[in-house]
């Protein structure tokens, strides 16, 4: 399978500019790390607040693997699609599978006493706490996240 990411992708603009990337990824969690990986190494590159690239790190990451896991099945045949845009204030980051949707309101709270040991299901409540916004689109087959950095 031919990488969607290519390693001499050029640096991206300055900070103060903005920087907008659109990406489409396969079903496929060695793509998801080449594109954190990146994106950590532009965060930092801009040196971003360590606790901010932590928390955009985290999130982007749950979000890809449950857009190609639970959105995708991880079917070689269907794409996650990403849409980022960086600048001095902050990321805001949109992925899109091409599966069913969900409800989140659907999604069992991992908090509840029932849910507590259950070793998977906190990835929404993560996302949730590490980004400022978390909206998901009507079909739920598409999340929106956005962190504004904290302060220097």
């Amino acid at each position: 399978m031919t990488p969607i990411i290519e390693p001499t992708m050029p640096p991206l603009p300055p900070v103060g500019h903005g920087t907008a990337v659109e990406l489409v990824l396969p079903s496929d969690p060695e793509e998801a790390r080449r594109l954190l990986d990146r994106l950590e190494a532009d965060l930092r590159a801009r040196e971003v607040a360590d606790r901010d690239v932590f928390s955009i790190v985290m999130a982007l990451e749950e979000a890809l693997i449950n857009a190609m896991k639970h959105g995708n099945q991880f079917d070689p045949t269907k794409k996650v699609h990403v849409s980022y845009r960086l600048d001095a204030a902050g990321f805001e980051v949109q992925i899109r599978d091409e599966g069913p949707g969900f409800n989140p309101e659907d999604v069992p709270d991992p908090t509840d006493f029932d849910m507590v040991e259950r070793p998977c299901g906190r990835g929404l409540l993560m996302m949730r706490y590490y980004m400022n916004e978390v909206r998901y689109n009507e079909t739920g087959n598409a999340v929106f996240m956005q962190r504004r950095f904290s302060p220097a």
